[in-house]
């Protein structure tokens, strides 16, 4: 009988043990909850954003990497106090005689993550080589950024001075983000534009983005931008939220069109002219919320602003930046940029 009773206080020991383990494991990922500015450990574009939440009984999180967009991931657990995040890309190893993948592999990207204190994280993202020789090890820290506030009013602002960014006759007050890159923007006749040719059979040149030597906060900002067919840019609110600039005329409602929050906000209908023509953007930023008029017609109103989008200069979404206007990926033209601040 004592014997019996000795196993069973055994058994409820262990049994103990394995749910004060099980118990650590659910803190541990509670702790990584909610949303989170990486510094990645690059030279340049080292800006991240990572969100990882609790729903329905499982752990999930959606990742932006430097440049690019926002991404889900595939699965997300713990471990021994750590949080692993992986992601994949199928990799077509062979075809047959019709084209059809008869060989793939997947190649896993993981993350792997752990708390340094209440508000920090720090952590790895590992990269293999497609060939499966050799991984790329990048480190980054994360600090918790505190939850975006209620949709200020925006009826009884109060602006300050008005300031117009460009003068009409030369590049003053703007210079290039990247100084070690190459400008394809010059003034003529009162427009910016930007004009980054590649010549063909010869390596390819890198254009720089450019930006206003002036930093600002909170403003409402109005231009006009001209891109023709199948180019692409963007104007970045205080160097993190890129506004997008591209010829998405006729395409489906996408958060990667014309006056989008690129790849956060979805526009709320299709505003965009036809490509070459001049278009209008009115656009305000106050208190971590973003409301974008294109044309005239309000196509983002009062949404909040999650994080920052791909390529920003960083990941500090609470000090003043500049206004920059992307310049690597295609021919645009800007005029008539005036930007107000806004007073608290």
């Amino acid at each position: 009988m004592k014997i019996k009773n000795l196993a069973l206080a055994s058994l409820f020991g262990l049994f103990m043990i394995l749910a004060g383990h099980i118990q650590a494991l659910a803190q541990s990922a509670d702790s990584f909850l909610g949303i989170w500015a990486l510094d990645l450990d690059y030279e340049s574009s080292n800006a991240g954003w990572i969100e990882i939440t609790q729903e329905d009984g499982y752990l999930d999180a959606s990742v932006l990497w430097s440049g690019g967009s926002v991404n889900p991931v595939e699965f997300v657990f713990t471990a021994e106090n750590h949080l692993i995040i992986t992601r994949s890309n199928i990799l077509i190893r062979e075809k047959d005689d019709a084209g059809k993948p008869v060989k793939e592999h997947r190649q896993i990207f993981w993350y792997d993550i752990q708390k340094e204190g209440s508000d920090m994280l720090s952590g790895r993202r590992f990269s293999p080589n497609a060939n499966g020789i050799g991984v790329e090890v990048v480190s980054f820290t994360g600090k918790r950024i505190p939850p975006v506030p209620p949709a200020p009013d925006l009826g009884n602002l109060k602006y300050g001075k008005r300031i117009k960014l460009l003068n009409d006759k030369d590049l003053s007050g703007w210079e290039l983000l990247e100084p070690n890159s190459v400008s394809g923007w010059k003034v003529i006749d009162g427009v910016l534009e930007n004009d980054p040719v590649q010549k063909e059979g010869e390596p390819h040149i890198h254009y720089g983005n450019l930006r206003t030597t002036e930093t600002f906060e909170d403003f409402n900002l109005k231009l006009e931008v001209n891109v023709p067919e199948g180019s692409n840019s963007g104007v970045y609110l205080r160097g993190i939220y890129e506004v997008q600039v591209m010829d998405s005329y006729g395409k489906p409602l996408d958060s990667h069109n014309m006056g989008a929050l690129y790849s956060r906000i979805v526009p709320l209908l299709a505003a965009e002219k036809p490509a070459g023509e001049w278009q209008k953007m009115d656009i305000t930023l106050y208190k971590r919320h973003l409301t974008v008029l294109l044309n005239g017609k309000m196509i983002i109103n009062n949404q909040p602003v999650k994080g920052v989008t791909g390529e920003a200069m960083t990941a500090d979404e609470f000090i003043p930046g500049p206004i920059y206007l992307q310049g690597n990926h295609g021919k645009v033209s800007y005029r008539n940029i005036v930007l107000i601040p806004i007073k608290d």
